[in-house]
């Protein structure tokens, strides 16, 4: 694919890059486009949250809340707890669920920009309707499209990125996605914070303003061109070399590039059974295993508990509803900063010591504010929160949020589109986003509730979850910092574990320069 071509000087054997491979304005700006697909998922994300906060919108749709809020002697860990409510969150996810079912197979038959551009059009048309909501009907209904639209972007954007990129670049440009995430989330919680000081319509504003970074998303797509891969894969070969063409530069002879891209996709087309069969052959069960662990596992290390709830969470502890939304303000820059750190070091240092770092960092964070929780509001929640205790829960907070934004949070985006071979990486990426809002919708719709019955043992509970998953990723994650697409054989074939699964690859049945 585009990425694996941008040196022919490579050896055959080579598996790590040790060459400087030319990066363009084009392969820059084309994989800024599609990495803005992010954007929508985080303003979504960091709007919903803020949205639950305003006093206009809860009386509109969940008046019980706000009697609730109003009663001195209610429990502070389940003032929210309300399963319509959490609706209001968690009905996107399960949307998104049920998109990346089919969004594998629209990505192989439109490509991925197309599937950018539809996932974009579904998801303005989702803004429209929770903007002009009326009844709490309509308000999932808009949620609905809203999670349809995401998950065809989310299916789409982290393999065009791993498609387009450099091996050299190629984690860097992945955690652009998360970058863009990470920035939707702030802008939206900061939109938020102006949109609460409205009267009667502020929560409209901030819904319907998801509209912009979709349509910045969508037109953008319409204009890049689509990842040669992809354009061969559906027969295309004159588009395709076009396509490589402006990547490179006319001056560049791409010609053995396509070749390659051609052969690779004739013999992946020879095994005639299909992509979400074949994903569950035995030489597969390495990614088949680990695309759906690392996209489980992200929503299980408690990021989205914060980024939904922080500032319910902390109206639950005791801050007023500005500070409430301040402290989720604090959390989402912090949450940036820390995508620059991981775009740094994630093909210096490489993808499982930020692994291992961040999940160490969580953990002790999530333990920290169990045991915080634990002594000031102890177990009945009716005791006041004392300010430096709420400060201190913050601090810890932004701790998970920096940890997670260099580690789970680019890098459940990243590893999946690397170590998926080209035959079955749309339908395993389908699976990855389809167990990833499968998870994210179990999280949000039960979060309130379980905080209700298990009080600050929540926090304890995620903190076992993310020990127990930082075990698994030193045991089982291979490193793939740098080795080409086409070389990834290689990593499984010397892992100490997944090695008695994978096949050596057949001279005879890919070409020796195997591109994606």
């Amino acid at each position: 694919m585009a990425g694996d071509g941008f040196d022919s000087r490579n050896e055959s054997n080579t598996n790590v890059i040790n060459v400087t491979e030319k990066l363009t304005a084009k392969v820059v700006l084309v994989c800024i486009v599609a990495a803005s697909a992010g954007l929508i998922f985080g303003y979504d994300i960091g709007v919903s949250g803020g949205v639950t906060m305003m006093e206009p919108f809860l009386r509109e749709f969940f008046p019980f809340i706000l009697k609730r809020m109003a009663d001195a002697s209610q429990n502070q860990y389940c003032i929210f707890d309300s399963q319509i409510l959490t609706a209001f969150t968690s009905s996107l996810y399960i949307a998104g669920l049920s998109a990346s079912l089919i969004a594998g197979r629209v990505t192989t038959s439109i490509g991925r920009k197309g599937t950018l551009v539809v996932g974009g059009l579904i998801f303005l048309v989702g803004t429209l309707f929770s903007a002009l909501a009326f009844n709490v009907a309509m308000l999932i209904i808009g949620r609905i499209l809203l999670g349809f639209g995401i998950g065809f972007t989310n299916q789409a954007a982290p393999i065009y990125l791993s498609e387009m990129a450099p091996p050299k670049w190629r984690g860097t440009f992945s955690t652009a996605f998360q970058f863009f995430l990470s920035l939707g989330v702030l802008i939206a919680t900061l939109l938020n914070f102006f949109t609460a000081q409205l009267d009667g319509n502020g929560w409209r504003f901030s819904l319907g303003c998801a509209a912009v970074p979709a349509s910045i998303m969508t037109l953008g797509a319409i204009f890049i061109p689509d990842t040669p891969s992809s354009l061969i894969q559906r027969g295309k070969v004159s588009l395709a070399r076009q396509s490589l063409t402006q990547l490179r530069g006319v001056e560049f002879d791409t010609e053995a590039e396509l070749n390659n891209i051609i052969s690779y996709n004739e013999a992946a087309k020879a095994l005639t059974l299909e992509p979400y069969k074949k994903i569950l052959l035995r030489k597969y069960r390495p990614h088949l295993i680990l695309t759906v662990a690392i996209s489980s596992f992200q929503q299980l290390t408690g990021i989205n508990m914060i980024a939904f709830y922080a500032p319910v969470l902390f109206r639950s502890i005791g801050f007023g509803s500005n500070s409430a939304l301040i402290g989720a303000i604090i959390l989402g820059a912090i949450n940036l900063g820390s995508t620059f750190v991981s775009a740094i070091m994630v093909d210096r240092y490489g993808r499982k010591f930020l692994f291992l770092e961040g999940g160490t960092q969580i953990f002790v964070s999530q333990a920290a504010i169990a045991l915080l929780m634990a002594l000031e509001l102890g177990t009945a929640g009716t005791e006041p929160f004392s300010k430096g205790a709420a400060i201190g829960v913050l601090i810890l907070m932004c701790s998970i949020s920096a940890a997670f934004g260099w580690s789970w949070g680019p890098l459940t985006w990243l590893i999946p589109s690397e170590i998926l071979p080209m035959e079955v990486r749309p339908a395993g990426q389908g699976i990855c986003m389809a167990f990833n809002f499968g998870t994210t919708f179990l999280v949000s719709q039960t979060f309130l509730s379980v905080l209700c019955h298990l009080k600050y043992g929540v926090f304890f509970l995620y903190a076992a979850m993310v020990f127990i998953m930082t075990i698994f990723v030193a045991l089982f994650v291979p490193e793939t910092k740098g080795i080409r697409l086409d070389s990834m054989d290689t990593v499984w074939l010397r892992h100490w574990y997944w090695h008695r699964f994978v096949e050596q690859p057949s001279k005879s049945s890919m070409p020796e320069q195997q591109t994606r």
